[in-house]
């Protein structure tokens, strides 16, 4: 006799559940994360004042090269290619970011500048 009795309307689910769910998942992402802590590299920045002299001594880094004065250089050539153009090793040599590099690329040409000596390594936007 199921044919007989009264249908019942369905009931809409309640989004309530999900909303606290949700809600706590924020509180947690929130409280979890850290706001406010920056990493700051070891370089000089450019408005620190230092003067400048002496030929150009340009290295951009891209993704995938490194140029010196324009011209694409091997990672590896770098030092040598900088030797020439300065007279000290605290002569100043200014490193760009270009076209999307990430940081660490940033680095590493940084490393590979102090490990040659160089002393003075200005970063720029």
């Amino acid at each position: 006799m199921d044919c007989l009795r009264p249908q019942r309307q369905r009931r809409r689910p309640s989004l309530t559940p999900m909303i606290d769910v949700v809600f706590l998942l924020l509180v947690f992402f929130m409280l979890a994360s850290r706001f406010g802590t920056d990493l700051a590299l070891p370089l000089p920045l450019a408005s620190a004042g230092q003067g400048y002299s002496g030929p150009p001594r340009l290295i951009e880094v891209t993704p995938e090269t490194v140029r010196l004065n324009g011209i694409v250089t091997a990672l590896a050539d770098v030092p040598e290619q900088l030797s020439r153009l300065t007279s000290t090793p605290t002569d100043a040599i200014i490193l760009q970011g270009r076209d999307g590099a990430d940081l660490q690329r940033v680095i590493d040409v940084t490393q590979v500048l102090s490990a040659a000596g160089f002393e003075t390594v200005v970063l720029i936007e």
